[in-house]
């Protein structure tokens, strides 16, 4: 059973101080769960006896409950799943020739929980196997991201960075790909000539691309909205806005 010295311990997690210090994270959910025992290392496993009966899986330690209400004391769930999980943070390596021959994302303040998940899920979606994440953008070991992502980290590779940095280090290795990132006055991503690697930037929810990024961006794109000149909603939501720049580079393919 759940000791109280455990359950404090998890809930501690829920804090990215906490996760940082103990490089720990947690994840809830059937599918999501499972996805992530094929690739990370878990270190606590809580689960019913039916599901464990149900499913063959391997932990450092496993604790037997009842019932998904006992769950409850650990989930961020309204209505807790049948097993939660707590993981090792795996260490992604990045080598920036991985740049020259694909597509990229590059998240550039992005700050809901939420949206990181479904971009990282778009992104395993579509093959895009690294997802650079520039400074203030949001924790992906987040539980609420974890859970949006339905298990795509276990594909994709999400690494922090100082974007100063990272593209000096791009520009000094001669790596010649185009930069796109997403614009009122790009041009239309429907009749825009688009290549088969690059690194594509999305902006912060509310500002879109930060002023200091515009500068390393070599082709702006828009999104049209239908019909033209119809008042629409004042922007897309920017997972979907992804979704959308990563269906038409594969649809050229």
């Amino acid at each position: 059973m759940l000791s109280k010295n455990k359950i404090k311990f998890i809930n501690s997690l829920f804090l990215k101080k906490n996760r940082d210090e103990q490089q720990l994270f947690c994840a809830e959910g059937e599918k999501c769960v499972l996805e992530l025992l094929k690739t990370f290392e878990c270190k606590i496993l809580v689960a019913t006896n039916d599901w464990l009966l149900s499913n063959s899986v391997h932990a450092e330690e496993i604790i037997i409950v009842e019932n998904s209400e006992e769950i409850k004391k650990i989930s961020f769930f309204k209505t807790p799943s049948p097993v939660f999980a707590v993981f090792k943070k795996p260490i992604f390596s990045f080598d920036i020739q991985d740049l020259k021959d694909d597509l990229t994302i590059l998240l550039d303040g992005i700050q809901d929980p939420g949206n990181i998940g479904t971009i990282i899920r778009i992104a395993d979606w579509f093959g895009i196997r690294n997802i650079i994440c520039a400074e203030q953008t949001v924790d992906v070991f987040n539980p609420k991201s974890i859970q949006s992502t339905m298990g795509a980290l276990a594909r994709v590779k999400v690494h922090y960075t100082k974007k100063d940095s990272f593209f000096k280090q791009l520009f000094s290795s001669k790596i010649n790909i185009p930069i796109y990132g997403t614009f009122l006055e790009g041009e239309n991503i429907y009749s825009s000539n688009l290549s088969k690697n690059g690194l594509i930037i999305m902006g912060n929810e509310g500002n879109g691309i930060a002023e200091d990024t515009k500068k390393y961006v070599s082709k702006k794109l828009f999104i049209p909205n239908y019909p033209k000149g119809v008042p629409t909603s004042e922007s897309l939501n920017v997972a979907i806005a992804t979704g959308i720049v990563c269906s038409e580079f594969r649809r050229r393919l």
